[in-house]
């Protein structure tokens, strides 16, 4: 809450909005309970703080909006003033302003530089070319792009440098269908994190997957040859005498401090560039601190994310009285390069004197694996692991301890498991957020019990993800038992239960428990089987014992509303109506007397109809050719869409098209809970295809595909599974990851949380839905086509069933009566429901994000009862 004063309110502009400049101002905003601060963010790109770590998985989608940092626009926050493509040009430190490059004159109590880096280019004549990028922002690909796509598929790209960046860079112009030539001036790749023998391991398998290696030289001159074609206009002439004609040449050399402001402000700068800071991050001036890249502190640069954090964390606790400092920096790293793990860690090169290194060189299987010792060789200083970095996670918090076992044993195929257990507690378990093992043990004494509590109590996992192996094994081994059970009455997890009557064949509630339960069932397995038996075959939810098993909204096939009336959605795949539905609509709400809204889900809600009347409201709008829009089941929503390339003038493909296919095809699958879906016909994403379970997104090739969207309490934003896929892909693709979610989650877990929970992650979702690792792919279609082909509507199945007809009255011994309880309030611009002395009920409207109300169903009441108090 902010109680501050403006008047007393203090000024914080930074200067840079990069990942660390993101960092810090969300730090300062999250703990700035009282208001104290405005913060005014210059970030010289047009795009908010994005994931530079990531931008190599920009190429394929070019959705800006994938690599966004979550909250990167502060929407809402009256704190914070974000000023996009706007740089800081001049600081004024007498004065305390900054001039902008807008020509704006801001003062500040506080500057924080947060400037970050540069690409560094070597002065080789011919570098300015046109042909020539460095790899640092989101604009340098889509340059790197267009000069890929004019020279044809199969032309060179040189990438100058053969670190990290360098391996990142040449990867993406691998998937720019680029032939990629890797120029290291050092005699191994990523000299900075690995030695000569994980550098040669790591260059075979490189090339095993496409890449030239060009390493031990330089590159000496590029020419432009003004006749050549564009796949050949750039002639580059190595050391070692050897050229190569390219059409496109990347720097990727390494990075510089961006300090020129802080220069030219008189501030002081270290001998290698950046900003000289104390461990407080504050510069020679003790109203600006530096953050990131771009802080020497006591004279050292560090060019990670994690201790890019930590000092946007510090200046955060300064600005609001702390004391706290820079603890140092952990440097180690583990990614994944064009497919190969590579991680290292502590003293990778062992240069700490006596150092003893433990080798384990595989070159058949392609693994290497380092650790280094102290000289009495018991304890652990780092290691380097090049092909497999399984280890890394037990391996890395264990640097300056004592080894639990054989080092050779820790590193060998068939050596030792390390176990959770092995490691002190002070170990650092997530580097990015500095979070200790003793942190997340303790969190999980007072009562966090899985992965995403441990997250939520301690910050660990929730940026890199790497340490999220590690925080399994100690829940694990803490003792505390994470039961799988469904309920008391059934031993087994839901996708275990799932599994059985998948393979069994069991079609009943009574069979499933007499065989795998015990007991008669409760309200949470009854619903949860029901659920199961639906998406297991294409039998009507109200047919025989199942009807007993459904919830209120289920059993009514409506949204039960808070004062006993129901609510009724027709479906509108992908938002199209027409005008004689339209007009039948309105013609039932007049003559029911309905209140009518139109939900975000593209569709049109009837609300306040009484239980009798949905059998004759629904008979109404299948006559014009409507169907039941499951607004009340755990099953397929919406498909919302866009427009899209038949009338809108950006659109790059028919969304409305995609969308009624995806509706047609999913509509009444019943799923763990609800899912939505959405498709927008180009990146401006009107439909917000990226909240949804399931996000389609038009390129100009065709469309990429996100999963794991979510709203809610905790919103997520939808992964990139899979880009520029045809039509026919897309489909396929759909249905493994609707068929295997419906599989494996657990009872009303949604696709984000479940996403998140599956070992892997994104990546192992991908693995099973794009390349069929679990060999399944063709059993997840084969169901989809089953439910495909067996789709019926429900309620026009129950118009023409008496015995299911029967069931829609309000009083079982008096059906043609009306509920005298149910009244309304017309009186004001809306209609609104009144309750009369009856007991709240939680409401279920469809689109708006409420659920089914929890079981069992409503049965229709007795008359009597109702009106005699005694219920005689």
């Amino acid at each position: 809450m902010n109680t501050t004063p403006h008047t007393a309110r203090k000024t914080v502009v930074v200067a840079g909005h990069g990942m660390v400049g993101h960092r810090f101002i969300e730090a300062l905003r999250s703990r700035d309970e009282d208001g104290l601060w405005q913060v005014v963010v210059l970030s010289e790109e047009a795009q908010p703080a994005y994931d530079r770590v990531g931008l190599s998985s920009y190429v394929g989608n070019w959705d800006p909006a994938a690599l966004a940092l979550p909250g990167n626009e502060y929407t809402g926050d009256e704190l914070v003033d974000l000023r996009l493509g706007v740089r800081a040009e001049q600081i004024d430190r007498a004065g305390r302003k900054v001039t902008t490059s807008a020509g704006d004159v801001i003062a500040y109590d506080a500057l924080v530089l947060a400037t970050g880096s540069y690409a560094f280019v070597p002065p080789v004549p011919g570098h300015d070319s046109e042909g020539c990028f460095v790899y640092r922002t989101l604009a340098d690909l889509d340059g790197i792009r267009a000069a890929a796509e004019a020279a044809g598929p199969g032309a060179h790209g040189i990438v100058v440098g053969g670190g990290l960046l360098g391996l990142e860079a040449a990867n993406a112009l691998k998937l720019l269908g680029m032939t990629p030539h890797v120029v290291e001036y050092n005699k191994w790749l990523m000299p900075a994190q690995v030695d000569e023998g994980g550098g040669a391991i790591l260059e075979r398998l490189v090339r095993d997957l496409g890449l030239h290696v060009h390493t031990g030289i330089g590159t000496s001159s590029i020419e432009t040859i003004s006749d050549a074609p564009a796949s050949e206009r750039l002639r580059v002439d190595f050391s070692d005498g050897s050229q190569q004609r390219a059409a496109v040449v990347v720097f990727a050399a390494g990075v510089r401090p961006r300090d020129e402001i802080a220069r030219s402000a008189g501030l002081e700068v270290g001998e290698r560039g950046g900003v000289i800071t104390d461990l407080g991050l504050r510069t020679s001036d003790p109203n600006i601190y530096a953050v990131g890249e771009i802080a020497a502190i006591e004279g050292v640069c560090y060019g990670l994310v994690a201790p890019g954090y930590s000092t946007a964390e510090i200046v955060a606790d300064r600005l609001l009285g702390g004391q706290g400092e820079f603890p140092g920096a952990d440097m180690s790293t583990k990614l994944k390069l064009l497919g190969v793990d590579v991680a290292s860690f502590g003293d990778a090169h062992g240069k700490t004197e006596g150092a003893l290194p433990v080798v384990l060189h595989d070159a058949a299987k392609g693994t290497y694996a380092k650790l280094v010792l102290s000289d009495d060789a018991k304890t652990l200083l780092g290691g380097v692991l090049v092909g497999d970095a399984s280890q890394y996670a037990a391996l890395r918090p264990l640097v300056g301890s004592e080894l639990p076992a054989e080092p050779a044993a820790l590193i060998s195929p068939a050596g030792a498991e390390l176990g959770a257990d092995a490691l002190p507690d002070e170990a650092q378990i997530c580097s990015c957020n500095n979070v200790s093992k003793g942190a997340i043990c303790g969190a999980i004494e007072d009562g966090a019990c899985d992965i995403a509590g441990v997250k939520s109590c301690t910050s660990a996992g929730t940026s890199c993800g790497g340490c999220v192996p590690m925080i399994k094994k100690l829940l694990e081994q803490s003792g505390v038992e994470m039961s799988k059970a469904l309920c008391e009455h059934f031993t087994q997890s839901r996708s275990e239960l799932f599994e059985i009557v998948r393979v069994t064949g069991i079609r009943t509630f009574s069979d499933l428990i007499a065989k795998y339960g015990t007991g008669i069932g409760c309200d949470i397995c009854k619903p949860t089987v029901a659920s199961i038996l639906a998406s297991t075959s294409s039998d009507h939810i109200l047919d025989g014992e199942q009807s007993a098993l459904q919830d209120t909204n289920d059993h009514f096939l409506a949204n039960l509303q808070k004062n006993g009336t129901y609510s009724v959605v027709p479906r509108m795949p992908g938002g199209e109506v027409t005008p004689d539905q339209l007009i039948e609509i309105g013609s039932i709400a007049k003559d029911f007397d309905l209140y009518v809204k139109v939900t975000g889900g593209q569709r049109i809600d009837l609300f306040g109809a009484r239980v009798e009347q949905l059998p004759l409201i629904w008979q109404r709008l299948i006559d014009v050719g409507m169907e039941s829009g499951h607004a009340y089941g755990k099953s397929l929503r919406t498909v919302k869409s866009c427009v899209g390339s038949t009338w809108c003038r950006y659109g790059q493909q028919d969304s409305v098209g995609m969308a009624v296919l995806l509706e047609k095809r999913y509509r009444g699958l019943r799923s763990p809970h609800k899912l939505k879906l959405a498709v927008s016909g180009c990146a401006r994403e009107c439909a917000e295809a990226r909240g949804k379970d399931v996000g389609v997104i038009a390129t100009e090739t065709g469309w990429n595909l996100y999963v794991g969207g979510n709203g809610g309490l905790t919103p997520k934003h939808g992964v990139l599974l899979a880009g520029d896929l045809d039509d026919d892909t897309l489909i396929r693709y759909i249905d493994r990851y609707l068929m295997f979610y419906i599989r494996t989650a657990d009872r009303l877990q949604r696709t984000a949380p479940w996403q998140e929970a599956l070992e892997g992650g994104i990546d192992h979702l991908r693995s099973v839905v794009c390349e069929d690792s679990l060999g399944i792919a063709a059993e997840l279609e084969d169901a989809m086509a089953r439910h495909v082909a067996g789709y019926t509507d429900e309620w026009a199945a129950v118009l023409d069933d008496p015995d299911k007809l029967s069931r829609f009255v309000s009083f079982v011994n008096a059906p043609e009566e009306a509920d005298p309880t149910i009244s309304f309030d017309a009186s004001g611009e809306r209609k609104v429901p009144v309750l009369l002395g009856l007991p709240d009920m939680p409401a279920a409207t469809s689109d708006s994000g409420q659920d089914s109300v929890s079981p069992t169903a409503q049965p229709a009441r007795d008359m009597d009862a109702q009106t005699d108090p005694a219920g005689k």
